[in-house]
């Protein structure tokens, strides 16, 4: 009998509306998938307003180098989001007994529904309803499981407004979710972009899964990797940090077809009134403003 695999468990407390960004930042390197929520009823669970974040990695992998990288990309949370709840959030590294704890989270992670689109991993027994539109997800490190407000609210807007055959550009994909969405929805294609050098690999599997690599092109990069040759699209989604939109957003409406539409979420409601502005000044006329909890969506046209 072969000796079991010595994992380490490494968990850190998160403000809530923050896990999956935290998360993002875990999956590195050897950590590929992150779970929400405390280990186990022993537990005690999260203080109001908290949750756990956690990820594994095989007792090899667990080295000082590691360590360091892992905290250093924590560390650097606060600043990029410019979140100031975000600053101090500590690493706990913790030994587990024996188990199969890079799969342990499929105890806990359970299927949803956005709409009329059924989010569920393979290996779920659960089946979708008869007028159900099925996403297989098998979470993942990538930034995208669906479960965050923001991801929900851009599902949402490509379920009531995209039109059969569009094509859509999707900035800042992570895990492609928003792509293989609308493609499932009745997009002709979708094309995205991300910066993570781990999100195309996520959001191929993620096509592949889903039956939609023909219609389904991912990136990696920034507003770099867009050619003359992509052209305008029907419709344009960002679902990024409130200061790339704000960065961005004259880059990103110059790829909006003058009968199309765009989705810009991922805002704060601190940077609200900023990002409108930006979005504004470039050319884009907001029709709806979406607040759920502290995160804010914007929908609209070209002025």
């Amino acid at each position: 009998m072969s000796t079991p695999i010595a994992w380490t468990e490494v968990r850190v407390l998160v403000p809530t509306g923050w896990q999956e960004l935290v998360a993002e930042r875990l999956c590195t390197g050897p950590c590929t998938t992150a779970v929400f929520g405390r280990p186990n009823l022993v537990t005690d669970a999260a203080p109001d307003g908290f949750d756990f974040v956690r990820t594994f990695l095989a007792d090899s992998d667990d080295t000082p180098k590691f360590r360091t990288t892992i905290e250093q990309s924590l560390a650097s949370l606060a600043t990029d989001t410019g979140m100031e709840e975000l600053n101090g959030l500590e690493l706990r590294f913790k030994s587990l007994p024996p188990e199969d704890y890079a799969t342990s989270w499929r105890k806990t992670w359970k299927p949803f529904r956005v709409g009329k689109l059924a989010v569920i991993p393979d290996w779920s027994d659960l089946k979708p309803r008869a007028d159900d539109i099925r996403l297989t997800l098998e979470p993942g490190g990538a930034f995208g499981s669906g479960r965050h407000v923001t991801t929900r609210t851009c599902l949402m807007e490509i379920q009531e407004r995209l039109q059969p055959g569009s094509r859509v550009l999707d900035a800042g994909s992570g895990s492609g979710i928003l792509s293989v969405a609308a493609v499932l929805l009745g997009a002709k294609s979708a094309l995205g972009f991300d910066v993570d050098r781990h999100a195309q690999v996520y959001a191929s599997s993620l096509a592949t899964d889903n039956n939609t690599t023909a219609g389904c092109e991912f990136r990696t990069g920034g507003f770099e990797v867009l050619t003359e040759n992509d052209g305008q699209f029907d419709v344009v989604l960002g679902n990024i940090y409130s200061d790339i939109i704000q960065k961005h957003a004259v880059d990103l409406a110059a790829r909006l077809k003058p009968t199309g539409w765009f989705a810009f979420s991922g805002c704060p409601s601190h940077h609200r009134d900023c990002t409108e502005a930006a979005i504004r000044a470039a050319g884009l006329n907001i029709e709806r403003i979406i607040q759920k909890g502290r995160w804010v969506t914007f929908s609209g046209v070209l002025a």
